[in-house]
């Protein structure tokens, strides 16, 4: 992995070009800091208004530990399990829907173990290289995201999920990872001031947290100040293209002609990308989370409740805790069974929390863009020489943003890549 270039003041006399982003999830408004960078003129187009980022209400963690994709073994098996169990962490809504069928058909070829080996090392070095541009960001004066990097305990209760993720922990560690399975005892005394219900852990070192509220927010201020036009209740309705390139962008507000075009959008990629005869295909995977008051048990490191798939972020004061992967079309409504299902897990492993069911006011949900294969899509299409796609992150958004956004910047000016996107092509499915 190439070291990624250092912080650089922006300059508006270094104009290459103008790009237009569609989308201001955290993907796209990392994709404008690099681009930035790199002397761009950027403008943003963003379908809603800037308030209720997808990401805002994410765990929040930075995770070289994810190397394994969404697709792998026994995920179809485990899914089939859930599907009965209204309060479960995954759950597929059955459905007739052609989009779900078809990607239900490709997430099952991809659940094996081959698909696994190959995009272990493409993923640990996407994940690597977001962690140490993370760490640049927070050099920047005028961003403080809250930053931490005490690692991520992933908390086990039986021994079978022990034996599993100990067996994780050793591919990790020859992947080069920093990562040590620890004793029930060893994991209390990382966590002085709460009960832990545990049998064991396995920490993964190498990961760390932030506040994504925080770095959102912050981000759009930034942009905003160093001369991103930021156009927002803006919707995509079509694309005019000419001689294998997009020339117009048309929206509800007027139509806008880039040189270069680079497609984020989130859950919604898919519809986007149909409008310019593209098929990316993307399910999103619905999750929720909310906020507690730590009441004199402060959790102090990032965990997983590994048999639950529970995520527990300390945050700004407080503990978020979120979870739960519902694949299903898009809807606005708050499934309190899921809900019920993350609070009814807290207290099986930090015992001090008996956490009542939030009021729904107090409930963010938001779509986790997930491919069929479990890897995001990072790159140019063939078919539109001028276009770059750059979504599918699935619960990984914020973990990989700064390195999806520089490889972007990297991509849109013909400079060597960071890390190579081979396994990561736009246009794979068709």
């Amino acid at each position: 992995m190439t070291n990624p270039s250092s912080i650089l003041p922006i300059t508006s006399s270094t104009n290459k070009g103008n790009i237009t982003i569609i989308g201001a999830g955290i993907i796209g408004l990392c994709s404008a800091y690099y681009l930035l960078k790199e002397g761009f003129k950027v403008t943003l187009l963003e379908q809603g208004d800037l308030i209720n980022n997808c990401s805002s209400g994410n765990a929040g963690m930075i995770v070289p530990s994810h190397f394994v994709p969404l697709a792998a073994p026994g995920m179809i098996s485990k899914g089939i399990k859930w599907m009965f169990d209204s309060k479960s962490p995954f759950y597929v809504k059955p459905s007739l829907n052609p989009a779900l069928i078809s990607w239900g058909l490709k997430f099952w070829k991809y659940s094996n173990q081959s698909h696994v080996d190959k995009s272990a090392e493409p993923l640990r070095d996407l994940h690597l290289l977001s962690k140490q541009l993370y760490d640049d960001l927070a050099k920047e004066p005028e961003l403080d995201f809250g930053l931490e990097k005490k690692g991520i305990l992933m908390l086990y209760k039986s021994q079978a999920t022990g034996e599993e993720e100990i067996h994780l922990a050793k591919k990790a560690q020859s992947l080069g990872l920093d990562v040590e399975p620890l004793t029930a005892a060893q994991t209390q005394a990382l966590e002085p001031d709460t009960a832990l219900d545990i049998l064991g852990s396995v920490h993964y070192r190498c990961d760390a947290h932030l506040s994504p509220s925080d770095l959102v927010q912050q981000l759009v201020a930034y942009l905003k100040k160093y001369g991103v036009e930021m156009i927002t209740n803006c919707q995509v309705t079509g694309f005019e293209t000419n001689a294998g390139k997009i020339t117009a962008i048309k929206t509800t507000n007027e139509t806008y002609t880039p040189d270069l075009v680079i497609m984020t959008g989130g859950s919604w990629l898919p519809e986007l990308a149909k409008k310019a005869d593209l098929n990316i295909p993307i399910m999103p995977g619905k999750g929720y989370s909310f906020m507690v008051e730590p009441n004199g048990h402060q959790i102090h490191h990032p965990s997983l409740l590994l048999e639950a798939r529970v995520a527990v972020t300390p945050m700004n004061g407080q503990i978020r805790f979120g979870g739960t992967m519902e694949i299903a079309p898009m809807n606005d409504k708050t499934n309190m069974n899921r809900v019920e299902g993350i609070v009814n897990s807290i207290p099986n492993y930090y015992p001090d929390y008996q956490v009542p069911i939030p009021q729904i006011d107090k409930i963010w949900y938001g779509f986790r863009p997930c491919s069929p294969d479990g890897l995001p899509y990072i790159g140019f299409t063939q078919k539109l020489k001028n276009l770059i796609i750059a979504g599918g992150h699935g619960m990984m958004g914020v973990s990989l943003a700064p390195a999806t956004g520089k490889l972007v910047a990297e991509l849109a000016v013909g400079s060597k890549l960071s890390v190579g996107v081979g396994i990561y092509k736009a246009d794979r499915f068709g």
